[in-house]
């Protein structure tokens, strides 16, 4: 691939990963609770790998025909949201300075994560209309290579910024922890209200 096209694709991907929404909720979320946040992230890299992996075999162009299906992600992947949002309100997270974060569990961690970047239907029809759009179907590389390389540069730009996210919040609200109960019960008002209003767009179209 043209180290052009790839630079192209970094500069378009890089404006929606530093975009605020559902993933930048929780990776707040995830800093302000737990230790690290790598594996909170790592699980929203899983569900951005797989988006790339679904887009490459071509699935997403059947999902996204089939209202349906659509319909049915859409609703499970708001739903998801909702719930983890109400529970991130009912339990913000309030680090204390010089005291231990929760350690939580790692998988449930990264489950998370994967379910809320993995069903996210925004993300599949943003790589469908994205990834393809980058690929040279006259190169020498098969179209679905070029288009796991593009999603491989993706991941790696959510993989600096979330970190950073994650990282940046603990560390500034650590020791704050009326700021960091305000930030993280707007973390879950921010799941909420995605989780609402992709419910709702189904519901209007």
């Amino acid at each position: 691939m043209a180290v052009g096209t790839v630079a192209a694709f970094w500069a378009v991907s890089l404006m929606f990963v530093v975009t605020p929404g559902a993933d930048w909720a929780y990776a707040i979320a995830a800093g302000l609770r737990h230790r690290t946040v790598l594996p909170a992230v790592g699980g929203l890299l899983i569900g951005h790998l797989a988006a790339t992996a679904v887009v490459a075999a071509g699935v997403a162009a059947l999902v996204a025909r089939s209202p349906l299906v659509m319909t049915a992600l859409t609703v499970a992947g708001a739903a998801y949201l909702v719930w983890l949002g109400i529970g991130t309100l009912a339990r913000p997270s309030a680090p204390q300075a010089g005291a231990e974060p929760a350690a939580g569990s790692w998988v449930r961690q990264v489950a998370k994560g994967a379910g809320i970047s993995g069903l996210n239907p925004k993300v599949f029809l943003l790589f469908l209309a994205l990834l393809p759009q980058f690929a040279d179907p006259d190169a020498a590389w098969p179209v679905a290579v070029q288009i796991v390389v593009l999603g491989l540069v993706h991941v790696a730009s959510c993989a600096v910024v979330y970190t950073g996210v994650g990282a940046g919040a603990r560390r500034v609200l650590r020791a704050r922890p009326a700021a960091a109960r305000a930030v993280t019960r707007f973390s879950g008002a921010a799941m909420v209200g995605i989780g609402v209003l992709l419910l709702a767009e189904q519901l209007v179209g």
